[in-house]
């Protein structure tokens, strides 16, 4: 392969998936062209710069759900962007164009299917997106996460991990995560997050339990989303409670946890079940429900619970989370669970979906 178009953004969902197949495929084939397709304002605006990519912004453009001033402005606004879609894939004579689905998608397939451009589509959710429900009309080369996803040639290629993840030894690696979180690495430590943005119902469940979880010995890492921080009222005590914004380091705090309670986007899903992390997912009660599905087979597996977002309280986090984290036990057969279904090669996976694709250009 010579040159490839990835083309998702918008949340971390799409574009963790998006850079680690970028970084699989530049390893195989060395002086790859990667073009990147995202808009100016997701995620992807800085995460791949980041990891030393260059984005090409193309315009966004929302699907409205129902007639207003925004449906009259949709063919316009798609127009423009599939013509810059279209300019990126000729310029860089592409082999072959991915997308994870969100707003920067549909375009980038409109127009790999105007200049007869292999598609491949990556479904990162147990329920797709319109994006991807309408990519999958176009192309036979689709892969999914869950193999409960409603996609027409669906193949399971599991979820694309970033290598400090898919890599991670949790035992191995507990001391000096537990060091560079500043908490013990002989106490029953709980991870708390709410993905990229955080999650509020969170935040507020286990800031009101915060001093029962420490004055029991419990350690929470809470990872609270930008701007969402705040200071808990623990006690002194055997426990600790750290606080932190953003996790650029999710590796260590995986690594230094027994436990985590988190909301269930799919990537999030997927990299707790690679490295056997038991978990609670709290699933987002908004959109097509695509978080309590995305759960679904760890759940089923033993690995995880599944608990409603009204029922996460600070009461729950005391009379439900606190006992789980306190018995060893449990926590070990939950691992083994979630590190039974869990998948740490959906990378190469895709990666050769995307070379069988890109071998029929050629």
């Amino acid at each position: 392969m010579r040159s490839v178009v990835l083309a998702g953004g918008g949340t971390a969902g799409h574009v963790s998936p998006l850079l680690a197949l970028a970084d699989t495929l530049r390893e195989r084939h060395p002086g790859l062209t990667t073009v990147i397709l995202g808009t100016e304002t997701g995620l992807e605006a800085d995460l791949v710069p980041a990891r030393g990519y260059e984005l090409t912004p193309i315009p966004k453009v929302p699907m409205p759900r129902r007639p207003n001033a925004d449906l009259l402005r949709l063919p316009g606004r798609l127009k423009s962007a599939v013509d810059t879609a279209a300019e990126a894939i000729r310029s860089s004579a592409a082999e072959v164009v991915v997308g994870f689905g969100g707003y920067v998608s549909t375009p980038a397939y409109l127009a790999a299917r105007r200049l007869r451009v292999p598609i491949v589509i990556h479904e990162q959710n147990a329920r797709p997106g319109l994006a991807n429900r309408l990519g999958a009309r176009l192309t036979p080369h689709v892969g999914i996460t869950f193999a409960s996803t409603p996609l027409p040639h669906a193949t399971v290629v599991g979820m694309p991990l970033r290598e400090e993840i898919r890599t991670l030894d949790r035992a191995a690696r507990r001391t000096e995560a537990a060091a560079a979180l500043g908490v013990d690495p002989g106490l029953p430590t709980v991870l708390v997050t709410g993905g990229s943005l955080g999650a509020q119902r969170l935040n507020v469940a286990f800031a009101g339990a915060a001093h029962r979880l420490v004055e029991t010995g419990l350690q929470v890492i809470h990872v609270t989303g930008r701007g969402k921080e705040f200071t808990p009222d623990a006690p002194t005590g055997p426990g600790r409670y750290v606080v932190l914004e953003y996790a650029d380091r999710m590796d260590l705090c995986l690594a230094a946890a027994d436990l985590v309670v988190a909301r269930a986007g799919a990537n999030m899903v997927c990299e707790l079940s690679a490295v056997g992390a038991p978990a609670v997912f709290v699933p987002l009660p908004i959109g097509n429900g695509e978080q309590r599905f995305n759960a679904a087979d760890v759940a089923a597996a033993g690995g995880a619970e599944i608990v409603e977002d009204a029922a996460a309280t600070p009461e729950w986090v005391i009379d439900e989370v606190l006992p789980l984290a306190m018995d060893p036990a449990r926590i070990e057969r939950m691992a083994a669970a979630a590190a039974a279904v869990g998948v740490r090669d959906g990378h190469a996976r895709l990666a050769d979906l995307v070379e069988r694709a890109a071998g029929e250009r050629s």
